[in-house]
């Protein structure tokens, strides 16, 4: 088989998810051309509708129909050097506007009163955790994505809960190529 397949992640899911399963399918399908395209769910929901994509491992999105993979648990990242959450307002690092991890951090806050100050906003995975590692902000991310030298907070440093995130596959109606990708690497 012989093709191509262009697939969107975002930034927080690509090293939990692309790496084994894209060696597999190239493994399986040599011939078979793999495109990635990395950015926010919210940014890759319309690049699916158009066609840009065959497939997208996005959190769930209203008005994208999509095939559920698992709970994404979220999570507050902090410095282990410097315990800003314990400053009000808080401080947070946050992704762009229409991410579903910024609005399940504020609506976390909001529910617990807890007062807080964006202290940096970015479409970049990488932008937030320089901020948290900065000791500038704690940052509400995929639990996949917290980097091991990063502490997870929780309910014992005086933070919400924050609610799971659903992953999906959603794909365009398809080609055989994507199609194949989507089922992994099996031959039919």
């Amino acid at each position: 088989m012989k093709g191509r397949v262009t697939i969107g992640v975002p930034d927080d899911y690509a090293l939990s998810l692309l790496p084994q399963v894209l060696g597999k399918f190239a493994m399986a399908h040599p011939r078979i051309e793999i495109r990635v395209i990395g950015l926010p769910s919210s940014a890759l929901a319309p690049l699916l509708k158009d066609n840009t994509l065959d497939l997208a491992y996005i959190t769930k999105t209203r008005g994208i129909a999509g095939e559920f993979i698992r709970f994404e648990p979220m999570v507050w990242a902090g410095s282990p050097s410097r315990k800003v959450w314990k400053e009000r307002p808080l401080p947070i690092a946050v992704f762009a506007h229409g991410s579903t991890a910024r609005a399940y951090a504020i609506s976390a806050l909001q529910r617990e009163n807890i007062k807080y100050r964006m202290s940096y906003e970015s479409p970049s995975l990488l932008g937030l955790i320089s901020m948290v590692e900065a000791g500038l902000a704690i940052a509400p991310l995929a639990k996949c994505s917290v980097p091991g030298h990063l502490v997870q907070l929780s309910q014992n440093e005086g933070l919400p809960p924050l609610a799971n995130s659903k992953s999906s596959c959603s794909q365009r109606p398809i080609r055989p190529t994507a199609l194949r990708f989507s089922r992994g690497t099996d031959s039919g």
